[in-house]
């Protein structure tokens, strides 16, 4: 059934609940009489906030509240609805494979991968001087699909030793709008996370053409740059959701580790929250209250049309999100700052 007309839908943190900012990214609603809402929650210093569980949330619809036990609201596996992809796009430019550093570097990237495929969709590309990415392995479904297709970087040989740094990004950013653009979900969301030993040498973008692409792009940037060779400010630039610099080739795992951290939290921070409303017409205002256990507190609000609401309602149905232009696309994860 399809849903029915959101009116003046909206998010909001409300000054009066601090310590929580709550971000409505969709919403559905559907007959019988289900609501579900799918959102990030972070602190106000913009750390995310992840583990929330059905019970610290508050509903109040038309600001009285809704009985837990009424509203039967859960937690759905926000798989359901949305996909998170990441591209680890890997330096391999001369100097990164004639340093005799290559198994450290898959051992850094075999641990990254494996903690982020946990939750999100990975691919590795390597780029080295060359116009075009080189697909290691792509977008896959498979447990373990990413980790196994590092071991090909073993005996990757450079088509061109120098270093297409700026282009890589580029073209990484529109490998991530291809991909996204094919998976079925309706609510997508990209991370390209980019390795370097050093700056680009091939001169074939320029720094702002990179960074205006950045800018136009929703999906979240982190940089990893180790070596002495680095360029930090531009890294830090690139890397505008995290960024982790090492001069220390051997920090290398550590840098990575460091990152992955920051994506396995930022994934976390979102959810599909689903509940059954009372409400069996009409027009009502539904706000959302989370709580943290230190006592940390924001919500989310909009309004919905009941019309036609009834019995029999089923909280574990999954949502219809109706995504029109503009909307379901990734949203920017806040700035993580770097090392």
């Amino acid at each position: 059934m399809k849903r029915t007309l959101l009116t003046a839908a909206m998010a909001v943190a409300l000054t009066g609940c601090a310590g929580l900012r709550l971000n409505l990214i969709n919403s559905s609603v559907r007959r019988p009489s289900n609501v579900a809402m799918y959102f990030s929650v972070d602190r106000t210093n913009g750390q995310p906030v992840g583990g929330l569980t059905a019970d610290r949330y508050t509903i109040y619809e038309d600001d009285r509240p809704v009985s837990a036990l009424e509203s039967r609201q859960t937690i759905l596996n926000p798989q359901v609805a949305a996909v998170h992809y990441t591209l680890l796009l890997m330096d391999m430019s001369g100097s990164v494979t004639e340093s005799g550093q290559i198994p450290q570097l898959q051992e850094a990237a075999r641990v990254f991968v494996e903690r982020v495929e946990r939750q999100q969709r990975v691919a590795v590309y390597a780029f080295d001087g060359s116009p075009t990415l080189t697909p290691v392995v792509p977008f896959t479904e498979s447990a373990g699909g990413a980790a196994a297709g590092i071991n090909a970087l073993t005996n990757y040989r450079p088509r061109d030793p120098s270093t297409n740094l700026h282009g890589a990004v580029v073209a990484g950013l529109q490998q991530l709008d291809r991909s996204l653009a094919s998976a079925t979900q309706p609510l997508k969301f990209g991370t390209l996370v980019v390795f370097t030993d050093g700056t680009d040498r091939a001169a074939r973008v320029t720094r702002d053409q990179m960074m205006e692409a950045v800018r136009g792009s929703q999906h979240s940037v982190f940089s990893i740059g180790v070596g002495a060779d680095l360029d930090q400010g531009e890294l830090r630039e690139l890397g505008r959701n995290g960024a982790v610099l090492q001069t220390d080739p051997a920090a290398v795992r550590t840098a990575f580790e460091q990152i992955a951290t920051q994506i396995e939290a930022a994934t976390q921070r979102y959810y599909l929250f689903s509940y059954c409303s009372p409400a069996r017409a009409g027009q009502h205002r539904v706000r959302v209250e989370a709580s943290t256990t230190d006592g940390a507190r924001g919500s989310i609000e909009y309004q919905f049309d009941a019309t036609g609401f009834g019995p029999n309602c089923d909280p574990n149905t999954p949502p219809n999100f109706d995504v029109r232009r503009g909307e379901g696309a990734a949203r920017r994860t806040p700035a993580s700052g770097g090392n």
